[in-house]
């Protein structure tokens, strides 16, 4: 088995940039094929297709999915922390912005910080590394305030929607922590995932079922792309890609890397939705850029 990096080198740097331009991406493309689709049928279906995927990609390079050893347990346990943050995620969507939903989703680093390092020593920030994480966090709440604090006319309970957007958030800390802290931070990438996708390919159903959720009797060319992008980058390349990152590198430093997702959600919901860019935006990219620089600073020996 290779040696766990300690620190991000270019290739996670290029391979969490291109995640997460896509992820700031996703969520304005979510909200926008909530139009169309209901949010359980469409996390149902992307996660169904994302399965499916997984399993033919398995199958091909013969990485063994059923093989017994001793993951069951923890894998059920992070995938149903993994599915309730997508159920948090598409109904946030529904009572407010994709901006700002994504934002305060965004805090899941501060779960791995504050209870990754309570079972892994090795994943134990500095003072420095503490100071970075802060900054980012700060900007982000700058960023929320100047640049996605405003909701759209239609949006109903707008409070409910910043609770489960950060339950999402705490969701998606704990999943890290029971993935790099188990059994499961040993098995393949593919396998960690196919947990995940799995049992939310089995549960979201139930869920849109328990909605009442009916599939719409057409859909435009945009939700067919909108729902095709999520399965096949969203919920299979880039979340592969996700846990790849997570078994060779620190989870502390990767969540703070991830503080840009929101910058690009803010972005791509200024050119698609027309939101403003203003100063305010400008100086929050200017803080996660410092505060990721901070967060991956090397210590001195």
């Amino acid at each position: 088995m290779h040696a766990r990096r300690s620190h991000l080198d270019p290739l996670a740097i290029g391979l969490l940039l291109a995640c997460c331009l896509f992820w700031g991406f996703q969520q304005v493309m979510v909200k926008a094929t909530l139009a169309e689709v209901p949010p359980m049928l469409q996390a149902a279906v992307r996660f169904a297709g994302a399965t499916g995927l997984l399993w033919l990609w398995c199958r091909l390079r013969k990485i063994p999915l059923f093989a017994h050893d001793a993951s069951l347990r923890p894998g059920l346990v992070a995938g149903l922390l993994f599915c309730g943050e997508f159920i948090c995620i598409y109904l946030g969507l529904q009572h407010t912005t994709a901006t700002r939903l994504t934002l305060f989703l965004y805090a899941a680093p501060f779960w791995v910080a504050l209870l990754l390092p309570l079972r892994v020593r090795s994943e134990r920030l500095g003072g420095t590394q503490w100071l970075g994480l802060a900054m980012a966090f700060v900007s982000m709440g700058l960023a929320l305030k100047d640049g996605g604090a405003a909701l759209t006319s239609d949006t109903e309970w707008p409070w409910f929607g910043d609770a489960v957007a950060l339950a999402a958030g705490m969701l998606w800390g704990i999943t890290t922590v029971v993935v790099r802290s188990t059994g499961l931070s040993t098995l393949s990438a593919e396998k960690a995932l196919f947990y995940q996708v799995g049992v939310s390919a089995c549960v979201l159903p139930l869920a849109s079922w328990a909605m009442a959720e009916s599939w719409p009797p057409s859909l435009s060319s945009f939700a067919c792309l909108s729902i095709g992008l999520q399965t096949v980058v969203g919920a299979f390349m880039s979340y592969l890609v996700w846990m790849w990152l997570l078994r060779n590198y620190p989870a502390t430093r990767l969540n703070a890397f991830v503080f840009l997702t929101p910058v690009f959600a803010l972005l791509t919901g200024a050119v698609w939705l027309g939101e403003p860019i203003t100063a305010g935006l400008l100086v929050a990219l200017c803080g996660v850029a410092v505060g990721i620089v901070l967060v991956n600073r090397r210590p001195k020996t």
